[in-house]
């Protein structure tokens, strides 16, 4: 079993790094918070005897050589960056559990046949250049060089930041792995809601991360005097929103584990006696199942129509993003649901509506992920707390897991 003591002390010293005076923890990439992060991730990467390298695209890596040098890794991976004001756990819970899990294995002399290496990955949460998951996006293989050119509201951008830092951006191509050098991808996450704790269950084995689809929606009215314009004279994109919200929710409704959320919402001119002239909304729409997810964006296109022709008014739509949804490998899946059984731990299947460094892998290797339960569903918040034990409880499973794959 890991050490639940020392697992839990790194946590609360890693929180400590990038602490604010409202007690959450804003830890942004390439910044001296990150890279006083990474240093002390390093101390314990050390401790747990592990070969410590940083890559150009700003992973760190900690690798446990196995004893067939050419047999392909596990991999277990998160990240050590937050939002602002985020909390403890999201993120570093996994890259800490990772080198607790060899740690561990380190102590109790235990010989892998697979090479296991640690990552905390660079950029995961997008909160400084609103383009998240570099790090991963580059070890896959994915990342678009272009993106690097993204500023932060300094007007930085992602090359420079990286080169501030030590970093070379001109090698990043060189940070592709090969899907033969990976046997598999675990990682172990904080759940960031509820189905956890509604079922009073410390662990969940996520059998897949929804995909999201995110649409912006522009209906255009004829702006008028509100006390003026009588109701049935009136070409009014509030109500004609109102109706088209109510039709998303009735919708989506039908259908378990998707969701759909109108997350911002523009009224234009925005005076309390004007009639509005148009409303622009998003839409972040999520599934497991892309065909389904397609089939619920259609009828929203068919309802925007109806809607808009019966009141009138013109609109424009368009796709802000559209990533597939990723399902976690059956096998994986079973390994982790066995490793469960033989240390008597009680889990449940659950999806991922949040998305992970795991998804940019999809293509590359079979993928695992194990959740942890959140108190009160809280997260990106400081606030955001899971017990000693239950985190505890997620990473003597993510042990079982590699024991049980790498040996």
């Amino acid at each position: 079993m890991i050490n639940s003591e020392r697992l839990f002390d790194r946590l609360q010293a890693l929180g400590e790094i990038g602490k604010t005076e409202q007690g959450g923890v804003t830890r942004f990439s390439f910044t001296t918070e990150d890279r006083d992060a990474k240093r002390l991730v390093s101390t314990f990467m050390k401790e747990a005897g592990l070969e410590i390298r940083e890559d150009n695209a700003g992973n760190l890596i900690g690798k446990m050589e196995g004893e067939d040098s050419l047999a392909p890794a596990v991999i277990i991976g998160s990240h050590i960056d937050t939002v602002k004001q985020g909390g403890k756990y999201d993120g570093a819970l996994g890259v800490l559990a990772g080198i607790e899990v060899a740690q561990t294995i380190c102590e109790q002399a235990i010989k892998l046949t697979n090479t296991l290496e640690i990552i905390a990955f660079a950029d995961e949460e997008g909160s400084r250049f609103n383009f998240g998951m570099i790090g991963s996006r580059a070890i896959a293989g994915v990342l678009d060089k272009n993106e690097l050119s993204r500023q932060d509201v300094d007007g930085i951008s992602i090359e420079q930041a990286m080169r501030e830092v030590g970093l070379d951006p001109d090698k990043i191509d060189e940070v592709k792995r090969s899907p033969t050098s990976i046997k598999h991808y675990l990682e172990l996450h904080i759940e960031q809601g509820k189905v956890l704790e509604h079922h009073d269950v410390p662990v969940g084995i996520v059998s897949g991360i929804a995909g999201p689809l995110w649409k912006s929606i522009r209906i255009i009215g004829e702006s008028g005097h509100a006390g003026a314009t009588p109701m049935n004279m009136r070409k009014d994109p509030v109500i004609a929103f109102a109706e088209l919200a109510s039709k998303i929710e009735l919708e989506v409704s039908k259908y378990p584990d998707t969701v759909a959320t109108i997350g911002k919402v523009i009224v234009e001119p925005g005076g309390v006696n004007v009639i509005p002239k148009e409303v622009e909304f998003t839409i972040d729409l999520r599934s497991i199942d892309e065909n389904l997810r397609n089939k619920i964006e259609a009828a929203i296109t068919t309802y925007t129509e109806e809607i808009c022709e019966k009141h009138e008014l013109e609109f424009y739509m368009s796709t802000l993003q559209r990533i597939e949804p990723v399902p976690c490998s059956k096998g994986i899946q079973q390994a982790i649901k066995e490793s469960s059984q033989a240390i008597d731990l009680k889990t449940i299947p659950l999806l991922s509506g949040a998305g992970h460094d795991a998804m940019q892998f999809k293509k590359v290797c079979p993928i695992g992920m194990i959740f942890v339960r959140s108190r009160d569903g809280i997260s990106h918040n400081p606030a955001e707390f899971s017990s000693a034990a239950d985190c505890a409880d997620g990473a003597n499973l993510l042990y079982q897991t590699v024991l049980r794959s790498a040996q």
